[in-house]
């Protein structure tokens, strides 16, 4: 069994980014620019929002918070976005996630321009995913083939089970592991809540990527001897440590770790290499803009 170190590979991924970054600065090119945006103070998108935001800084970029109001309209919110689309020393654009009740989250996602839409939530971003042509792809399934290129895990002919069915994770990460390179080129079955007897369908499964949002939720039982498991989860669960909590995927890592032949622990797996998927969009949405003009 081998971890699959997340943090490890994330800082690998910034390093390579970082110099990069240096070498165009020193070229007399302008810095990457990062731009997030978050409405309210909901605890956890501050956190996510403030990684992301010390992070692209460490790299050499400019990076810019924009803090809007819980009760800030939508129109006011568009409007913002406009402005950031409009701005050419604006590279990439994320809108932090859930945004209040009142606001149409799939609105806002779409109005974003698809050059700059470092999350790879744009519909446009989506289509030339599913087609395989190039664009910014989703955050957290971009880290995880990151992950699995470090390692260098030849995916083909594999059988991955994906399970969640979330336009976030799921249904990119099962299209990008269907795609004909490499990681890819496996067969690939989705399932999700609603699948009956999920455990038949994880014990036939080379790769297992779990991101069904249930701490614990998948057990020894339902592995196979060999198998890689790759856990997106991320759930806070009470406990009686100091903390009073304690963070958990949806592996029970501790039974399931011994059974398999690669695994990202929880945390220090799939969630660094999330930052670092938006970091190299920012990056790729810059040179794909800025730098062919």
């Amino acid at each position: 069994m081998q971890i699959l170190d997340g943090k490890i590979v994330s800082q690998i991924t910034k390093d390579k980014i970082q110099e990069e970054v240096a070498s165009l600065i020193q070229q007399g090119f302008r810095a990457p620019h990062l731009v997030a945006v978050i409405v309210g103070n909901d605890g956890a998108s501050e956190t996510y929002v403030a990684s992301k935001e010390k992070n692209s800084k460490k790299v050499g970029m400019d990076s810019t918070v924009i803090r809007l109001p819980e009760n800030v309209s939508e129109t006011e919110l568009l409007a913002e976005i406009k402005k950031l689309n409009d701005d050419d020393n604006i590279d990439g654009i994320l809108v932090q996630l859930p945004l209040p009740k009142h606001i149409d989250s799939q609105k806002v996602i779409e109005f974003i321009d698809p050059l700059k839409d470092v999350d790879g939530f744009h519909p446009i971003n989506v289509g030339l995913m599913c087609k395989g042509l190039p664009t910014l792809l989703p955050a957290t399934p971009y880290g995880i083939l990151l992950l699995l290129e470090h390692y260098k895990i030849n995916t083909s002919g594999m059988h991955c089970v994906v399970i969640g069915r979330s336009d976030i994770v799921g249904k990119p990460m099962s299209i990008l592991m269907s795609r004909n390179e490499q990681p890819g080129n496996c067969t690939v079955t989705l399932c999700h809540s609603k699948t009956k007897d999920l455990a038949s369908f994880t014990k036939q499964a080379d790769i297992v990527i779990a991101a069904l949002g249930k701490p614990m939720n998948i057990t020894a039982e339902m592995i196979k001897e060999g198998a890689i498991v790759i856990d997106v989860g991320i759930t806070r669960v009470n406990d009686d440590s100091a903390k009073g909590y304690s963070i958990k995927g949806d592996v029970d890592f501790d039974a399931v770790a011994p059974k398999t032949s690669f695994i990202t622990p929880v945390p220090g797996g799939v969630g660094a290499m999330t930052i670092a998927g938006v970091i190299q969009n920012t990056l790729n949405a810059y040179k794909n803009n800025y730098l062919k003009r």
